[in-house]
């Protein structure tokens, strides 16, 4: 029996830090054998905020590279990057055009981030759900690996595919395919080093909040001492009232392998000037593998420049297919 098909991304601004690690690339590293893997280096979503031209291209091979250091095997899984493909930008106007404005108004991120940005908010930043929900279904995509506050952009994506099979399907003849969330437990969400109440973020002003996966040693040491706690004695997991506690708890559990019942015993009665330095320790071992195999990757542009080319000629083939088949259906004439 075919495997299921499970499609995911990453934008390109910024190196990608614990909290993409921990909560996504890691759980798709883990599971990929068990599925037919598209991952994607989302750059078409990077520029529904202002981005630097200049740096755009170079972080989008960073990602990539950064998916094959984290072990991300090509034997179970297709890498590519999104513009690459011009059926997302194609298959997104389709499904503008049958999508009411007031589905993207009430989603949550756009609301928060559209608060942020004040009059500078874009149309592309509104429509990113759309352009997201075209990556999913180009691909045919059984599941999808998503945080709780991606779930949403799922749920619209479901609709879209109910409302164009509706619409434009015939009879038992779907024209796309009903896609499901696949919402990891464990690391789904890693909190900030400065406020643990708030999700780890590229766009945090403060680089203090998050650690890079390709942070140097001295740096990672430097973030996880200056990093918030308490000033209870005692480390332990699921306190309300402590959240930075059981953040880094977290993290120690998840970058030491060790169980959560494990990690609690050995650092019920530690302090945090105990604890800090192992985290610092065991956080570096954790991602030394990571980065040696960037750099080695990165050195040798013509391989992934070839890894890059081969994905996109995998991921074209299923994405005109589908396309075709919304474009048929929508009664769109074939080309001569």
């Amino acid at each position: 029996m075919a495997k299921q098909r499970v499609l995911s991304g990453v934008q390109p601004t910024g190196n990608l830090h614990l909290g993409n690690y921990l909560g996504a690339i890691r759980n798709w590293v883990n599971a990929q054998d068990q599925y037919d893997n598209y991952f994607c280096v989302v750059d078409l979503h990077a520029i529904t905020v202002p981005h630097d031209p200049k740096v755009l291209a170079d972080n989008s091979y960073a990602i990539a590279a950064l998916y094959l250091a984290c072990g991300i095997d090509l034997t179970h899984s297709t890498i590519f990057i999104q513009s690459h493909i011009a059926a997302h930008s194609e298959l997104a106007w389709l499904l503008n055009c049958i999508t009411p404005v007031n589905w993207l108004e009430r989603m949550i991120q756009f609301k928060e981030k559209a608060v942020k940005q004040g009059e500078n908010v874009s149309v592309g930043l509104l429509d990113y759900p759309v352009l997201m929900a075209a990556d999913i279904l180009l691909y045919d995509a059984d599941l999808v690996p998503v945080g709780e506050d991606q779930k949403q952009h799922i749920e619209l994506t479901r609709d879209l595919v109910i409302r164009i099979n509706d619409q434009f399907g015939t009879g038992e003849n779907s024209v796309l395919k009903m896609p499901e969330p696949l919402i990891q437990k464990a690391g789904a969400r890693v909190m900030s080093l400065t406020d643990g109440t708030k999700k780890m973020s590229k766009s945090d002003p403060s680089d203090l909040s998050r650690i890079s996966l390709l942070d140097p040693p001295e740096v990672i040491t430097k973030k996880i001492k200056r990093c918030k706690t308490d000033p209870t004695k005692g480390l332990e997991f699921d306190n309300p009232d402590r959240p930075e506690c059981n953040n880094l708890l977290t993290l120690y559990h998840l970058l030491s392998g060790q169980s959560r019942e494990a990690v609690a015993a050995d650092c019920a009665e530690m302090g945090w000037g105990q604890f800090k330095p192992l985290l610092a320790e065991t956080t570096v071992e954790a991602l030394r593998p990571i980065q040696e195999k960037y750099s080695e990757i990165m050195s040798d542009r013509a391989a992934l420049d070839a890894i890059l080319r081969d994905g996109r000629e995998k991921a074209a083939a299923s994405a005109n297919h589908v396309l075709a088949k919304v474009k048929a259906a929508m009664g769109f004439s074939v080309p001569l």
